[in-house]
């Protein structure tokens, strides 16, 4: 409670620090903060093309099914990769002044949590553009389910960040893994491709309940399953709190690291 109470003392350096980010990551671009809605759009269009008319999926609406998963899936890519480098990228903060270092990973994380609600609205858009509909009931679930993707990616950054501080290369390793995690989580294909012998493999993917979940409420318009809004609350939870022990124990040794 005590560390939770010191963070809230800090809450305008991390409002401070969100601002920074998103002010920063586009500055000095033609386009700027366009970024935003231009790279899921080109990704969208380069998956559309390939698994519609090359490697031909035969899936209905495949646009609006491979969307509905993958702006999740890049925020939850942005915080995994970038969130590594939270701490070594503020080391100058680190080694100056006194703060929660925790601050870090988390405004960085929340940034790309902005930017992710920024990309929802296209997705809104594209749905009222094709008429392609929406359940309203369903939708209610929506905001739960990004908080959830939100705990979980806030768990592992703070992991990562941590140790990324010890490890340097921990950052190139997690740009591989991030690539092969989207394949092993049902972003471009749906779970029943996948062979029952490995369904095991994605039943431990805690992504696989949260890409369910998004594509169940806005793809298939209907309640997300029970059971798997259970499983991802579960594995948020687990993340966040075993994230926030691993950072809490790592974090003393920072300033000797840098």
């Amino acid at each position: 409670m005590n560390k939770i109470k010191e963070l809230y003392q800090y809450r305008q350096m991390l409002v401070s620090l969100v601002q920074k980010d998103l002010r920063g990551r586009y500055k000095a671009s033609v386009l700027g903060f366009l970024w935003t809605f231009i790279n899921p759009l080109l990704q969208l269009v380069i998956y559309t093309i390939v698994f519609s008319m090359i490697m031909r999926s035969g899936i209905e609406d495949f646009y609006m099914f491979l969307f509905v998963a993958l702006v999740p899936w890049i925020f939850f890519s942005s915080s995994l990769v970038g969130g590594s480098m939270a701490i070594v990228t503020g080391q100058d903060l680190v080694k100056k002044i006194y703060f929660p270092r925790i601050v870090l990973p988390i405004s960085y994380v929340i940034s790309c949590f902005v930017n992710m609600l920024f990309s929802f609205l296209v997705i809104f858009a594209v749905i009222f553009i094709t008429g392609f509909g929406v359940n309203l009931y369903a939708l209610l679930f929506l905001p739960i389910v990004m908080v959830i993707e939100l705990l979980l990616a806030l768990g592992i950054s703070l992991m990562t960040s941590a140790l990324t501080v010890y490890f340097r290369d921990l950052e190139h390793i997690l740009g591989l893994v991030s690539m092969m995690w989207m394949y092993l989580s049902p972003v471009v294909y749906p779970m029943e491709w996948v062979p029952e012998r490995l369904l095991f493999l994605f039943h431990l993917n805690p992504m696989s309940p949260i890409i369910a979940a998004y594509r169940q409420i806005l793809y298939y318009k209907k309640f997300p399953d029970l059971s798997t809004m259970a499983s991802a609350v579960v594995l948020g939870l687990v993340f966040v709190v075993l994230g926030s022990y691993i950072f809490d124990k790592l974090q003393k040794g920072f300033v000797e690291e840098m």
